[in-house]
């Protein structure tokens, strides 16, 4: 039975109570992160909770950090994960409970700290060096998903509609450019240069797309942050996607036709084993500001 915490306390999952009147629950008057771990190993831990702290501060929910780190260990540990590959913790905050109103409580109400710890698996070498595949869909989201909130429906039905369609993954489209994933971001290769969506209140600063930026320039890849039209799609070499538990991940048909010859492209693969060579030095212990 897994152990969750919640608001303070560390529990068994099944006597975890949440009162109906949570601002999260009604209202989607929250923030949250999800941390990567690697062999019990916190991957970015340190950047996922800056990213946290600008969501509050930008939402207006007063609430401090501080213990937060040690929290995500301690469920690792508590759930037996250490050993396990590839975990994470997921850790919500909301407004708290209080009357509904469609402008924040008068009085000051406890902000709502739920956080559990999960195993995911990484695909197959086989499955991944087949590629995925993406359709694209409207994108219908609100004007600020930089901020990392919950309530994420737009992106569900996204997501629906690309699984219904027999794809794997969604390309949200706003205005005739290719923005990001349903739920990672989303990258081109061109000419041999990497090219993704800039850091604007339109995507989600991906943690994942942060090493990745910086990998490939540490290692001379040519890179542009600049919007990817949809036109040009048709002629890109590569495609893909990153995030915290898709890491690099190639596509290889968008909309039912084929990206470049239809494989994994040279590029792809080696940001790839660029991302995956950090995660090693992170558990190795060479890279602890990482971590």
């Amino acid at each position: 039975m897994s152990i969750v915490f919640l608001d303070g306390d560390f529990i068994h999952k099944d006597e975890a109570k949440i009162s109906p009147d949570d601002r999260g629950f009604l209202l989607a008057d929250g923030v949250y992160e999800v941390t990567p771990f690697y062999n019990g190993v916190p991957f970015s831990l340190d950047r996922h909770m800056a990213r946290l702290e600008r969501g509050l501060a930008w939402i207006r929910i007063n609430y401090s950090l501080d213990g937060i780190q040690d929290i995500h260990k301690q469920l690792i540990r508590a759930n037996d994960f250490q050993d396990a590959p590839t975990s994470y913790v997921y850790l919500q905050i909301t407004r708290g409970a209080a009357p509904r109103t469609h402008y924040f409580p008068q009085e000051d109400v406890e902000p709502t700290v739920y956080a559990f710890a999960r195993t995911w698996e990484r695909p197959s070498p086989e499955r991944w060096a087949q590629g995925f595949s993406a359709m694209t869909v409207p994108d219908r989201r609100w004007s600020r998903v930089d901020i990392k909130t919950i309530c994420l429906l737009p992106n569900v039905l996204a997501f629906q509609d690309a699984i219904e369609a027999g794809a794997d993954d969604a390309v949200l489209v706003r205005d005739g450019v290719a923005i990001e994933g349903a739920h990672m971001n989303f990258w081109g290769v061109f000419d041999g240069t990497v090219v993704t969506h800039p850091a604007t209140s339109n995507i989600l600063p991906g943690i994942t797309r942060e090493i990745v930026l910086e990998l490939a320039d540490q290692a001379g890849i040519a890179l542009e942050e600049r919007p990817i039209q949809v036109e040009e799609l048709k002629s890109a070499d590569e495609l893909f996607f990153t995030g915290t538990t898709g890491e690099v991940r190639p596509i290889t048909t968008l909309n039912g036709a084929m990206i470049g010859d239809g494989s994994v492209g040279p590029v792809t693969q080696r940001l790839s084993d660029l991302f995956h060579g950090k995660v090693q030095e992170v558990q190795s212990g060479l890279e602890g500001s990482v971590a």
